[in-house]
């Protein structure tokens, strides 16, 4: 299945898309695509549901993050082993963990703004993980059994503020509209293998990452064990696994965002976002 939550901001109602692409409300059906709704047993429940006899949605709104009430975002860095060289750090031994402010989070349409003082905005394109049921300490071998889906993250950075501005790297990750998710949450049981798809992100027509999650140094089963062993995770809870090469701190020169600017990325099977890159309002 492929959930969505559509509409205005803060205001959005949940539905899911057919087998042929008709957006259907689900408002009549669960109140969000959130919490219990994602575990195992509330997508069963979905799944046993008839899209046809869902209203359809008409006049194309807006698509907002596909996965409400967000507990945490859970980012991975250097999760590639040629990302971690154009950023000038070593390949890591174990996940590097970080976190990533949930007021970051807008959908994968939405305008993108360029934070005051910015000189360093930069793009990352990343698979995203969307915890179905609690999660604590799990092994490896039932680690994806506690995945509802994937979806597409952009985990914009700001370089200054994440290295030169002292501390860890949150404060260059979690700038207004610096987490654009979505457009779909995908159910596990249309990803058989999340190690094997492929990845892009263009800026301005040009393209400048081209990846695949076969790269990953920790897989995806790898990270939800680990990172389950220091902290619970729960329904909704999202884990950005890592960007291949190819932002803009890895070019030569280096090449930011500005205003005006357009980004485009997609992941097989999970769909496409694109932004514009505003000022600050």
């Amino acid at each position: 299945m492929k959930l969505v939550r559509y509409g205005n901001a803060s205001r959005e109602q949940p539905g899911m898309l057919d087998a042929h692409g008709v957006l259907r409300d689900l408002s009549q059906v669960v109140k969000d695509i959130a919490g219990d709704v994602l575990t195992q047993e509330g997508i069963e429940h979905l799944r046993a549901l008839d899209p046809q006899t869902l209203p359809a949605v008409e006049n194309n709104p807006r698509l907002g993050a596909p996965a409400g009430r967000v507990g945490k975002i859970i980012c991975v860095g250097l999760n590639y082993a040629d990302h971690a060289a154009e950023s000038g750090q070593p390949v890591p031994e174990q996940p590097v963990v970080f976190m990533k402010a949930t007021s970051a989070i807008v959908g994968a349409f939405d305008d993108v703004m360029i934070p005051p003082g910015s000189e360093k905005t930069d793009w990352e394109v990343e698979l995203g993980v969307v915890i179905g049921d609690p999660t604590r300490n799990v092994p490896r071998e039932a680690a994806l059994e506690h995945v509802a889906g994937y979806m597409i993250v952009n985990d914009v950075s700001e370089r200054a503020f994440q290295f030169d501005h002292g501390g860890q790297w949150v404060k260059g990750k979690s700038c207004d509209t610096f987490a654009p998710l979505g457009p779909w949450l995908v159910t596990r049981d249309e990803i058989p293998d999340p190690q094997d798809l492929s990845m892009w992100l263009n800026v301005n027509g040009h393209r400048y990452q081209n990846g695949n999650t076969r790269t990953m140094i920790f897989d995806v089963a790898t990270l939800v064990s680990h990172i389950s062993r220091y902290m619970a995770l729960l329904p909704g809870d999202v884990i950005s696994t890592g960007t291949p090469p190819g932002v803009g701190l890895g070019q030569k020169p280096p090449a930011y965002l500005k205003p005006g600017d357009v980004m485009e990325l997609g992941i097989a099977g999970l769909g496409a976002q694109r932004q514009r890159v505003v000022a600050t309002a």
